[in-house]
């Protein structure tokens, strides 16, 4: 396996990005200037969209580094599970221990402070737990400026230390969308943001066999696995107790990636 610094990427320069960003406006702007809308009109556009795009599609490191995969090529795969503490949370670890199976939890910091218990089993039973904001603004994260995303990710980095004794070096995105602000708070927490390469949508309403062949037909050696719990439509247990039983039969591993030395999270 890759050395864990390399796989925890913390933001470096983020203020780079907000500057280069600025430029590139200044830059259309002269470009309009010089040249006329007929140029620049498809410069702005062309900047704009190259924006929306690094926000919206969950994979892209133009703003922010992200780990989307793993670098093995073991039958391995990291199981990531958004959204909790949960009513799902018991049943889930259950089924973990089931199938010898380990999990990163990316928990809401909110529901966090509602469920300690839970977020502490979750550590008892040696998974991991990540950042995934402290309310979960699925309908305006993408959009929240630098004092709103600090407290989103900053507050819930306070919240889930305090209910674990951890602190997590991991976040996830909500809704898998990171504007231009998020690698400043990233950099402050020292955290690593993780997208995946393997999605069902299960965290809105689904068939579980639908959820399934979308997994299984993403599945590969490094997969990063994106799963949910709490959902409304009530089958996120399901789905992964039948994913856990096929990679079983496939002959694949659960792992939980190395954090640098001085984390204090499960190895």
């Amino acid at each position: 396996m890759t050395h864990a610094r390399t796989l925890h990427r913390v933001p470096r320069r983020p203020g780079w990005i907000l500057g280069l960003l600025a430029l590139s406006q200044v830059a259309v702007v002269a470009v309009w200037w010089r040249w006329g809308w007929r140029v620049g009109l498809p410069a702005m556009l062309l900047t704009h969209l190259t924006v929306v795009w690094a926000t919206l599609y969950p994979r892209a490191t133009l703003l922010c580094p992200a780990l989307s995969r793993l670098p093995t090529t073991r039958r391995e795969v990291w199981l990531t599970i958004d959204d909790g503490p949960s009513a799902d949370t018991g049943p889930m670890l259950d089924l973990l221990a089931r199938h010898g199976a380990c999990a990163t939890f990316f928990l809401v910091g909110e529901r966090a402070l509602a469920q300690p218990e839970q977020v502490r089993e979750i550590l008892r039973r040696g998974h991991g737990i990540g950042n995934h904001s402290a309310s979960h603004p699925d309908t305006r994260f993408w959009r929240l400026g630098p004092t709103a995303m600090e407290d989103e990710i900053g507050r819930n980095q306070s919240l889930l230390t305090v209910v674990s004794g951890q602190t997590p070096r991991w976040f996830r995105s909500v809704v898998g969308m990171t504007n231009p602000f998020v690698g400043l708070s990233l950099k402050r927490h020292r955290l690593a943001r993780v997208a995946w390469s393997a999605r069902g949508f299960d965290g809105v309403d689904c068939e579980p066999e639908q959820v399934l062949a979308r997994l299984k037909r993403d599945i590969a050696p490094g997969a990063i696995v994106l799963l949910h719990e709490g959902a409304a439509h009530g089958h996120n247990v399901v789905i992964l107790a039948e994913l856990l039983a096929w990679l079983d039969e496939q002959g694949y591993a659960t792992v939980l990636p190395p954090c640098p030395p001085g984390s204090s999270e499960p190895m």
